[in-house]
């Protein structure tokens, strides 16, 4: 998809809005709700994997409409705020659908998590026990600022992170990957768009408050339930 131009100054109004919503999720992760919340339904099984430094309880407002669906949802405490390496939460991530016996999971990712989700799909699942993963504010082609970021689990966003650049080799799996991303990413200007994908561009800014709309929802929940 060629680019979109967004005006420098609601760039920045998004950028400001982004780091709000940010803040607010993470004092709503100290709130009453826990994973059993969501354990319940006939649908096909979620995983969620959320993004570094994010509790899954960004995953919320997704998870509340997948749930609503009918989906059990199942989140990976143990990922903690996703601070480990990408190979070493994908074995979290296998191992957990491993030991709960899922089948035609779907993933549900945001940011760092769709790269944790595609190397558990590539490397990881031989007996195919993940179906597709829909993917928010991923950076599968890296971001320019992890050059500049102060600390090792930022850098692995450079685009000549070892891991990084193998997984954008690996494309078998990419038809199988719906990624969500907006017009303007306040971690991402690069954008999210993952060759071979089913690549939806939203007309939205920033990188965590996209999570929260309702476009994004639908996104999901269409990805969710293909025709």
């Amino acid at each position: 998809m060629p680019p979109v131009r967004v005006e420098v100054v609601r760039r920045a109004w998004w950028a400001a809005l982004d780091w709000v919503y940010a803040a607010v999720w993470q004092v709503r992760s100290l709130g009453p709700t826990t994973p059993d919340d969501y354990l319940t339904g006939d649908g096909a099984p979620v995983v969620v994997v959320p993004g570094v430094y994010e509790t899954w309880h960004f995953m919320r407002p997704l998870m509340d409409a997948l749930h609503d669906e009918g989906h059990p949802v199942h989140v990976l405490a143990s990922l903690r705020h996703n601070l480990r390496p990408v190979p070493v939460s994908a074995a979290e991530v296998m191992a957990s659908i491993d030991e709960l016996d899922l089948h035609d999971v779907l993933l549900v990712t945001h940011s760092k998590g769709g790269l944790i989700g595609k190397y558990a799909m590539t490397e990881l699942d031989p007996d195919g026990r993940i179906d597709r993963m829909v993917a928010v504010s991923t950076p599968f082609g890296g971001s320019r600022y992890a050059e500049l970021a102060p600390v090792a689990h930022l850098r692995v966003f450079r685009a000549t992170d070892p891991v990084l650049s193998a997984l954008a080799q690996e494309r078998d799996v990419n038809a199988r990957i719906t990624s969500v991303y907006g017009v303007f990413d306040t971690l991402i200007p690069g954008g999210s768009e993952l060759v071979g994908a089913t690549n939806v561009r939203l007309p939205l800014g920033g990188h965590f408050r996209i999570l929260g709309d309702a476009r994004t929802r639908a996104a999901v929940l269409a990805a969710a339930h293909p025709r």
